[in-house]
């Protein structure tokens, strides 16, 4: 099964970084955190039968094989990616930004660099789940799922005690979250260690 570490491994931090004005430490810490937000997003949408149709036809219509080779970020379609976006978080990403940015110690403007490097990474998402919808057993919900570590946004946390499950939890009302699981501290989405990277940038552990 796909996870979180697998999606974030596509990601060239260099090149992520240069487009966001960071190094790459800062650009790994904001895609870490971008991505699980987006995916709670797109797993909100697709709580009911009739959202989740519409964004496996969303899906369907972005090419997996632009994976191919690796990711050229200066091939994303930004404004493709604006509308995932939107669609996806509505209005919630001023508030994501703003709680993000107000959680994030060590004065850096975590809300602000998710928000900027959300239109980039949101097409990459759609190639990578158009390229792993059609082999998970699970179906669309069970590859987001999957994703976020079966847990839902309840699965993931972030730098210096940086709560983004409880964030995402918040904005989505708990949608996708799973009672009874409790992930390990410092446990993002498919165990990815959230807290190891984005503590490192923070200085926390």
């Amino acid at each position: 099964m796909a996870d979180l570490n697998e999606l974030l491994d596509l990601i060239p931090l260099d090149q992520l970084g240069a487009k966001l004005g960071v190094d790459a430490e800062t650009a790994r810490a904001t895609a870490a955190t971008a991505l699980p937000s987006l995916l709670a997003g797109l797993q909100n949408n697709a709580s009911s039968p009739e959202g989740e149709d519409a964004l496996a036809s969303a899906i369907k219509q972005h090419d997996a094989t632009f994976l191919d080779g690796g990711v050229d970020i200066d091939a994303v379609d930004t404004a493709d990616g604006q509308k995932i976006v939107q669609h996806s978080l509505g209005d919630n990403q001023s508030a994501l930004a703003s709680q993000l940015s107000g959680a994030a110690p060590g004065g850096v403007d975590l809300g602000a660099l998710v928000q900027k490097a959300l239109p980039i990474l949101a097409p990459i998402v759609m190639a990578f789940l158009a390229k792993k919808l059609s082999s998970s057993q699970g179906g669309l919900g069970g590859l987001l799922g999957g994703l976020l570590g079966g847990q839902g946004a309840a699965g993931t946390q972030g730098a210096g005690g940086l709560d983004l499950g409880g964030i995402l939890g918040g904005l989505f009302g708990g949608a996708g979250t799973q009672q009874g699981s409790t992930p390990a501290a410092g446990q993002g989405a498919g165990g990815l260690d959230l807290g190891g990277i984005l503590g490192g940038l923070f200085g926390k552990k």
